[in-house]
């Protein structure tokens, strides 16, 4: 692990009408298990099928269909709180969560409640280069989810898709440690960059994957450090639900909107209503959903047509061995590696596959140049592109064949470019097109010599200029280089410059 710097929870501090006031923030994550099969049946979970077509008996919740467990959703559980540093329970339960649903065939949803497969943990969120934060994880569950209710394909009816019913979630529940709308983004990020790494969940929040329900209360100063003492909630002011949030720009915009309105309530006098809210993006701002519901109020039982889960120690010794390295380690890694900086290893570690491309270009490579080509040239395009790491037109190889040939001195690092612009568009072999394009960089003194000879003699007022101010000397070099058509090696034309004007003695 790289050398860090763990800050406090630093509050956000919210200069209102009267007071100054502070942002509590926790965080209830929904994250879609990632699996071929539902939590309960073997439906299939592939997004995008027609409207009920991944459906079964017992998703429909027709009478007699028993649930059935799937073990590799409990084994993804089970490495995502290991991923998380996190306690895994060898002994968790099922529970009923009674509430009603036109899209909840069952009229409950089965989850777990009193005894959860994953107890606390922890993530590392990423203030700044070399500072972090620790968000606690109080506990991870399973459950079920819910369908979808449809309402803009008649005027007078809503149709009901139940393909996402049934389908495995893990309910990833943070304690309340987040100050702000910016570390709340951050901690999403660097959560779904976890599962991502391991596998668990593909992090997809456009397609529903991944969801955040938001609790939000503010707080006088000094009230947060109160209840880190005590454990007393009641310190923390009265918080509101932000629910079904898919989108870090929209959260971080909900809830700088929620905490204005709970305090322009709070300085008026009034109270603040525990309850659960709707973000309106077009609106920019929340609005009541429903009172805020307590674990009494959903009617919990223990599900009786599940057993008790048991796990066995060995058997989370196993899944432990087998998980890949994560993105803290990779981090450090590359760091140390490959003598990169911070900032340049959180970008290459981003995810698994730009890490991967990565190190398939620096193997056997000066590692900060594979880094500067991947993040500047290849990066830069794929955003400017819209397109992603896997969407790359450019293979590992060809970008490392680049950095071979200026190593060589074969090409220069304009010429390079140059070169991954045309494989960027045509594709083929670096080598090749040097080749064949004559594109290779000159090298020979004397025809490089004759270069400079020739333009500082139809410059002769240049010439007095750069002998007085040797900063004007690049000026030569760029008449030089252009005159070359840029295959002239550089730093040769520098200092034969430098050694033409007199500003440099020669070798």
């Amino acid at each position: 692990m790289p050398d860090l710097t763990f800050e406090a929870p630093k509050p956000e501090v919210i200069h209102g009408a009267r007071d100054d006031w502070e942002l509590v923030i926790g965080m209830e994550v929904h994250a879609q298990v990632t699996s071929r099969a539902k939590l309960f049946s073997g439906a299939s979970t592939r997004f995008g099928a027609m409207p009920n077509a991944n459906v079964s008996f017992v998703d429909a919740a027709l009478p007699g269909m028993l649930p059935v467990l799937n073990e590799f959703c409990v084994e993804q559980a089970v490495r995502t709180g290991l991923g998380l540093k996190a306690h895994i329970n060898l002994h968790s339960a099922f529970d009923r969560k009674h509430y009603f649903y036109p899209d909840l065939p069952q009229g409950y949803q089965i989850s777990q409640l009193y005894h959860p497969i994953v107890g606390g943990g922890e993530v590392l969120v990423d203030m700044e280069p070399g500072v972090a934060r620790v968000v606690r994880i109080e506990r991870i569950h399973l459950e079920q989810d819910a369908g979808k209710s449809v309402h803009d394909m008649d005027p007078d009816m809503s149709f009901v898709d139940l393909n996402r019913t049934g389908v495995a979630l893990m309910e990833i529940v943070s304690r309340p440690d987040i100050r702000g709308p910016g570390e709340a983004a951050a901690y999403l990020g660097k959560l779904r960059r976890i599962m991502r790494y391991l596998g668990t969940c593909d992090g997809n929040m456009q397609n529903g994957s991944l969801r955040a329900d938001v609790n939000v209360s503010v707080c006088k100063p000094g009230k947060y450090e109160e209840y880190r003492e005590t454990g007393d909630f009641s310190h923390l002011g009265t918080r509101c639900e932000i629910k079904n949030m898919n989108s870090m720009r929209f959260i971080q915009q909900a809830i700088d909107y929620e905490a204005k309105r709970q305090i322009a309530i709070l300085e008026d006098g009034g109270t603040v209503e525990q309850e659960t809210r709707l973000y309106d993006a077009h609106k920019g701002g929340t609005r009541a959903m429903r009172s805020k519901e307590e674990a009494h109020d959903y009617r919990y039982f223990p599900c009786p047509d599940l057993m008790p889960l048991e796990i066995e120690q060995s058997r989370i010794d196993a899944i432990a061995a087998a998980l890949p390295e994560l993105p803290d380690a990779k981090k450090a890694r590359f760091v140390h590696d490959y003598g990169i900086s911070e900032y340049d290893a959180g970008v290459l570690t981003a995810d698994v596959e730009s890490a991967r491309f990565f190190e398939s270009v620096a193997a056997g490579r000066d590692g900060k140049q594979a880094a500067n080509w991947v993040i500047n040239e290849l990066f830069g395009r794929l955003n400017k592109e819209g397109l992603t790491i896997a969407e790359s037109p450019l293979e590992p190889g060809q970008i490392g064949g680049i950095i071979d040939m200026i190593g060589r001195h074969e090409i220069s690092g304009r010429i390079g470019k140059q070169l991954f612009e045309i494989m960027w568009d045509e594709g083929g072999d670096p080598a090749e097109i040097v080749r064949a394009r004559n594109m290779r960089q000159v090298t020979d003194t004397g025809a490089i010599e004759a270069a400079v000879d020739q333009v500082i003699a139809d410059n002769p007022g240049q010439v007095n200029k750069a002998q007085a101010n040797p900063r004007l000397a690049g000026w030569f070099v760029g008449q030089v280089m252009k005159a070359t058509g840029g295959k002239a090696n550089p730093k040769l034309v520098s200092r034969l410059v430098q050694q033409k004007l007199g500003l440099q003695q020669p070798d």
